[in-house]
This record gives structure tokens, C-alpha cells and sequence, in this order.
């Protein structure tokens, strides 16, 4: 068991999951007696733990993130904004999108002006680090927009990688998304984080690229999220980012 009655600040378990957002109290209460809450690793079954600031604590394998002043959301770039909190040529920026109150709030990754959909957005140093840290091979997955036919190899090629100026990359999957005469909708996933490399990657296949959307980020998704538009993670949503790099 954890108990910290002596650490200062410490305070009851099921009072810091409720003003986390996890459940009520009573709620709380049920989720620790049944096993489900872990504080620094260890399972926290007692209703009378007591947890100092700064614990780590998991509920269901998902970290529960209790600093108050944390932020966690997710931005639809629209095409044209350029990936940077301001800009010194005076082009829309991310900051132009964003709410306020929260301090040091930083884009995990970039898109490039012409690449819309889905960026992170966080004042949480650690996790942004880890994201976009290539040791954790967090997955992006995009929908482009090509010129067609989609030839039957093309998957295969992109799977098997390509040579780029600055070496050799490769699509994590792939697969074709819709189809028209003269175009075509494809889906890439991709773990690494180089600069325009889905767009790189297909033009170096002979299918320049359109459009292109980012419409995951590991498991968390743009969904009917409007371009310019920005929303709060969820309490699942942020525990599936520091699950994705151990955290």
C-alpha cells in the first residue's frame, strides 16, 4: 500500500481522483477497493490512503494526470497556419487559435502550412518530450489526397521503403481510402516525426500529394473536430498519450 499521512500536502485518495475528474468520491471509493488504482506503482485498495503532490497515479493501466494547471487538447490546423505559437512574418499561427489561461501551452510536433488536421497541444513538458521523442515511435496517420489510379504495388513499395535525401523511410501501413476517376483518398501511418515525410514519401512513389490531412495521433483522433477549431482531451484520451510512451 502507499500511504503518505505525513508528506506535506497529502490528502485522501478518493478526494484527489474526484477533483480529477476520474469520479465522485463514493465512485472512487469503489474504484480502489476493487483493485483498479495504483500510486507509484503499487496497488491503493485502502479507502484511508493519503497521497502527497506529485504522486503517480494509474487508474485502469491510465494515468491520472491532478496538477490543476495542466493542459491537454487537440487543434484542427487549418491549411495556411504555420506550426508555431507566433510568427515573425506576421502569418496566422497557432496562438491566433488557442485559449488562454493556460502558461507555456506548446505544439507536440509540427505540420507544415499546407498540411491540416490534428495537432497536440499541452504545457505538460514531459509528455510533450516524450511524443515527439522518436524513441517511442508514437503513430501518425494521415489521408491524402493523390492523383489516380492507384497502382496494386503501391502499398507494398511504401511499406518496403523508399530512398529519400536523407535516407531511407517507410509507411508503418497503408491502404486506399475512396477512389474517383483521376484521384484517389489514401491512408498512411507513419511513426516518425521527419520533416513533410508523407508528403516525400509519395511523391517519391510518383503520387505527389494534393491534400493532405493528420487525422490521429496515436490513439487519439480528429474526428468531426472543424478546421480552426480546438477541444480538451478527455481524461481517457490523456491517459492513452502517457501510455503510449510509459508514463
Amino acid at each position: 500500500m502507499t500511504h503518505v499521512d505525513d508528506a506535506a500536502g497529502a490528502e485522501r485518495l478518493q478526494k484527489v481522483l474526484a477533483r480529477a475528474g476520474v469520479a465522485s468520491r463514493r465512485q472512487a471509493e469503489q474504484l480502489m477497493t476493487a483493485g483498479r488504482v495504483t500510486v507509484d506503482g503499487r496497488p491503493a485498495t485502502e479507502l484511508g490512503t493519503r497521497v502527497a503532490p506529485g504522486a503517480v497515479i494509474h487508474v485502469d493501466g491510465l494515468r491520472v494526470r491532478t496538477e490543476v494547471d495542466l493542459g491537454y487538447f487537440i487543434l484542427h490546423k487549418p491549411r495556411g497556419v504555420v506550426s508555431s505559437m507566433h510568427d515573425e512574418q506576421h502569418r496566422p499561427a497557432l496562438a491566433d487559435l488557442l485559449p488562454g489561461g493556460y502558461p507555456g501551452l506548446f505544439h507536440v510536433g509540427r505540420l507544415d502550412a499546407d498540411t491540416e488536421g490534428l495537432l497536440v497541444l499541452t504545457n505538460d513538458g514531459e509528455l510533450g518530450h516524450r511524443l515527439a521523442h522518436p524513441r517511442w515511435e508514437v503513430p501518425k496517420t494521415y489521408v491524402a489526397e493523390i492523383p489516380g489510379p492507384v497502382p496494386r504495388d503501391l502499398g507494398r513499395r511504401l511499406r518496403a521503403g523508399l530512398d529519400l535525401d536523407d535516407g531511407p523511410a517507410a509507411a508503418d501501413s497503408f491502404a486506399v481510402v475512396d477512389s474517383a476517376p483521376g484521384r484517389a483518398l489514401v491512408e498512411l501511418v507513419i511513426h516518425e516525426g521527419r520533416n513533410r515525410l508523407v508528403r516525400r514519401l509519395l511523391e517519391a512513389a510518383g503520387h505527389p500529394v494534393r491534400r493532405l490531412v493528420r487525422t490521429r495521433f496515436g490513439e487519439v483522433g480528429l474526428g468531426g473536430l472543424k478546421p480552426g477549431r480546438h477541444r480538451p482531451l478527455t481524461r481517457e484520451e490523456i491517459g492513452l498519450l502517457h501510455r503510449a510512451v510509459d508514463l
